[in-house]
């Protein structure tokens, strides 16, 4: 199928992929007085008497805002508010179809990092939860913590951590398969965006103690000929102690697992060789990964994961967001806490039993609408008020 094409078809023919449907009937007057005047004074003031009513009364327990500037769209880059909406709308499918819940694509005409925390701030009263998509690098991070210290409902960039989740669920079982324990291993990331920072934090949280990342200009380096971001910078002070520099390939030499975010074919088959025994190579660029999956298949990679749907092993965040928020608003949780990303993690990869898991099947499938309920019970749990 030509994706592209019967794409445009589908969003030409449904104007677009979402509707608004009424919970309650509106048949007659008694209806009409109910639903609207004046009986809707009564929930009013009653949450204006106790704001926290306002799950009590209304859809707020169970909407998540789908927000974005634009700016770091899929892999179109920066193609601004209009353009994004699209994928607000198919993010907003997918809440619904997997976790049952309701999501409002948000489209914000500004990338001020202030002005867009000041409009969040400001519309966030009907939402139970903020799922940020879409907003580039650095922006991304200061806008995020930011709303996660002055607001009262979850906050979760995507990008960063539903990413970083899926990719921790997928190390996991991988580790199994090779016979190597988190502690011992080398990892290298190829990518130092939202992903890629995200990946490492949640790896060296989860136990990792030797992990290089890389960008376009080589591995990342906190010394005087660098020129680095705060988050950034602080990523190349704790993952890169001794002040390394080089490329890629020679940042791989000797690593056993090789991430990939960042951008097409930047890893060869002989890189590939360098690295330890039964290598594990997660190349999730899409739509070209990082290295093509037949090419490290041949240079003896063990475990392979991808982006795509086309090959085994595909690492999609459709296996984390809806479960990470419904679990959240379970559980009327004021943020997405570290335990909780953790606990999301091992669900899933716990979904695949020891007698299912091979190199070849390391992850649920992203279509088992069951991932979120597994996710959401774990993240719930996780939850300390």
């Amino acid at each position: 199928m030509d994706y592209y094409k019967e794409s445009l078809k589908l969003h030409i023919k449904s104007k677009g992929k979402l509707a608004v449907v009424s919970k309650v009937p509106l048949e007659n007057k008694d209806d009409l007085s109910l639903a609207y005047t004046p009986g809707v004074a009564q929930p009013c003031l009653e949450i204006k008497q106790n704001p926290e009513d306002i799950y009590k009364y209304t859809s707020k327990g169970n909407t998540v805002a789908v927000i974005t500037d634009g700016s770091a769209v899929l892999g179109l880059g920066n193609i601004g508010a209009k353009a994004s909406l699209p994928v607000m709308e198919g993010k907003a499918v997918l809440f619904k179809a997997f976790g049952d819940i309701d999501a409002v694509p948000v489209c914000i005409e500004t990338q001020d990092t202030e002005e867009i925390i000041h409009i969040i701030k400001n519309i966030s009263a009907g939402y139970g939860g903020i799922n940020l998509e879409d907003i580039s690098a650095p922006r991304c991070f200061e806008i995020e913590e930011r709303l996660k210290a002055e607001m009262d409902i979850p906050v979760f960039h995507d990008d960063q951590h539903g990413t970083a989740i899926v990719t921790t669920a997928a190390l996991l079982n991988a580790l199994k398969i090779v016979g190597k324990k988190m502690e011992e291993i080398k990892v290298v990331i190829s990518g130092a965006g939202a992903a890629g920072v995200a990946i490492a934090n949640m790896l060296m949280g989860m136990g990792l103690k030797h992990i290089l990342v890389c960008n376009s200009k080589g591995i990342l380096c906190d010394d005087a000929q660098s020129d680095l971001d705060p988050q950034r910078k602080k990523l190349a002070q704790i993952t890169n102690p001794g002040m390394l520099r080089g490329t890629l390939s020679e940042a791989i030499k000797g690593a056993d697992v090789f991430v990939g975010v960042s951008a097409p074919n930047v890893l060869t088959g002989e890189d590939i060789k360098n690295m330890n025994p039964d290598p594990i190579i997660f190349a999730m660029s899409n739509p070209e990964p990082e290295v093509d999956p037949e090419v490290a298949k041949a240079a003896g990679a063990r475990v392979i994961g991808t982006g795509r749907s086309d090959y085994p092993n595909q690492i999609n965040n459709v296996l984390v967001f809806p479960g990470v928020f419904k679990g959240a608003l379970v559980a009327r949780a004021k943020q997405i806490t570290e335990e909780m990303k953790q606990a999301a993690a091992y669900a899933l990869a716990g979904m695949v039993s020891d007698e299912e898991l091979k190199p070849e099947y390391i992850l649920p499938s992203p279509l088992r609408k069951d991932a979120a309920d597994a996710v959401a019970k774990a993240v719930a749990g996780a939850w300390k008020k």
